[in-house]
């Protein structure tokens, strides 16, 4: 017989009775706020057409490196998954089979927010009673299968039954936002913006990167030959995304915070090596380097706020990209200086109060050391929440204690999902809203923080500080 599905109540208070009754008394006060999403990978296709979700694997599984990242770790073949594979080869085709395999292998997401992600969309979203395992997969299965066929289980029903007020995507700048223009264009009213991720054309490493730059000449109409031409498209692509997106903020996925603010000479003669394809990894560092300065200062100027989220070594596993590409769960956390790396560009825009740039960081130990000093200072400086490995209730608990004596809460930016698992939204922001609630419930009880002003933080931790930091 299957175990029951529950949710507890108290899920992420403190174990102290003091703490966790002030938790709980904030938590009511923000639990049915909007969500503001305001960074992420959903696919704006979805709201577009407005079309039902496949089947359950489809929804859970294939698209979801969370989830089939674990699964891989212990053996399973992407393949079995239905990951589809860059050749075109053969993989699984058979949802009930992948889900079936799936279910089989739930143990091996215990202990991790996958499984809290999980067990809140089944509960919460598809009224699931028991927690899913061999032998009631089929069930299950069937019983998220006949939901997905109804019309309240739509993308755009379930952004609004999701009680969301606004999400934004990533577009490379080559993408026409074809979707984004046909929501504009349908009369809904949800809010589906771009974010500007200009990865493929500023990264000398970036597969297909001199491709990219005559396609990217090629819709501007500008001369990407040259410095001056190539900065002019970048900046004709950040108009394009701001006016037929919607967009607000760009985002920069570097291997390094490393930041350069050359002479215009050297950085055309720099320009000039890169795409020929006749550089070195230093010369491509340093051009990455300035690149993030060139946007900080573009920035200035149109107003976009900039995330950048570096620390990442991109595909670790070489066999696994050959196969199936990039954002295979093969990307692992490396660590990050941010001191030294960022001065360049702070020394020239650091005081710009009218620049924001978010950081963000797989290495948690820049938190205290580096992040919240950087972020108390200046005024062009936000911590970003924690993100990816760490968006996870240790995570963000360990955030909010190295971060806050520092930085303060309104150096910080809320909470922002960073996910592709359109179901998990819901659940990672009530995981965040918990766990904050929890942290305030604590500074509470110490008697560090009145109930008046926790109440205050915590609406503008869920809701406030995402809006304002976004300019949404």
């Amino acid at each position: 017989m299957s175990l029951p599905l529950t949710l507890h109540p108290d899920r992420l208070f403190p174990a102290d009775e003091a703490s966790r009754s002030i938790a709980r008394a904030l938590y009511a006060g923000v639990k049915d706020l909007p969500i503001v999403s305001p960074h992420g990978h959903t696919d704006p296709r979805w709201y577009a057409e407005n079309e039902a979700f496949p089947d359950p694997s489809t929804l859970f599984i294939v698209p979801d490196h969370y989830v089939f990242r674990m699964l891989y770790s212990q053996g399973v073949a992407l393949e079995d998954l239905g990951v589809p594979r860059r050749d075109g080869g053969p993989t699984e085709r058979d949802s009930r089979k992948i889900w079936r395999l799936f279910a089989a292998n739930q143990h091996l997401f215990r202990g991790t927010p996958s499984a809290m992600w999980l067990a809140h969309a089944f509960h919460e979203v598809f009224g699931i009673r028991e927690r899913l395992d061999a032998d009631n997969a089929d069930k299950i299965y069937d019983q998220i299968d006949a939901l997905l066929k109804l019309p309240e289980f739509r993308p755009r029903a379930l952004f609004e039954k999701f009680n969301i007020e606004v999400i934004a995507t990533t577009e490379s700048p080559l993408d026409p936002l074809k979707w984004h223009r046909k929501i504009g264009e349908s009369g809904w009213k949800g809010r589906v913006l771009t974010a500007y991720r200009p990865d493929p054309v500023v990264d000398p490493d970036f597969p297909g990167f001199a491709d990219n730059l005559v396609e990217l000449g090629r819709i501007t109409g500008e001369d990407v030959s040259t410095w001056r031409g190539y900065l002019a498209a970048l900046q004709n692509r950040r108009d394009y995304f701001r006016e037929h997106g919607g967009c607000t903020s760009t985002d920069h996925g570097h291997p390094t915070a490393i930041t350069a603010d050359l002479s215009a000479k050297v950085a055309s003669d720099l320009f000039d090596k890169v795409r020929a394809g006749s550089f070195t990894a230093h010369e491509a560092e340093l051009f990455r380097g300035q690149m993030l300065t060139e946007m900080a200062r573009m920035s200035v100027g149109d107003g976009l706020v900039m995330q950048i989220h570096p620390g990442s070594f991109r595909s670790h596993n070489p066999q696994l990209f050959a196969k199936f590409g990039r954002d295979m769960g093969a990307d692992i956390p490396t660590a990050t200086d941010y001191v030294h790396a960022l001065k360049p560009l702070l020394d020239r825009f650091g005081n710009e109060t009218k620049l924001s740039i978010i950081l963000f960081t797989l290495d948690e130990t820049s938190y205290s050391r580096e992040l919240a000093p950087l972020a108390g200072h200046y005024p062009a400086l936000k911590v970003g929440p924690a993100w990816w490995f760490y968006d996870s209730p240790e995570g963000m608990r360990r955030y909010r204690e190295l971060v806050t004596e520092t930085a303060g809460f309104y150096n910080t930016v809320g909470f922002n999902d960073d996910t592709r698992a359109f179901l998990s939204i819901p659940a990672r922001h009530d995981v965040s809203r918990r766990i904050d609630c929890g942290y305030l419930g604590r500074l509470v009880a110490e008697h560090r923080l009145d109930l008046d002003e926790a109440h205050a933080v915590a609406h503008d931790l869920a809701y406030g500080l995402a809006k304002k930091a976004y300019k949404l």
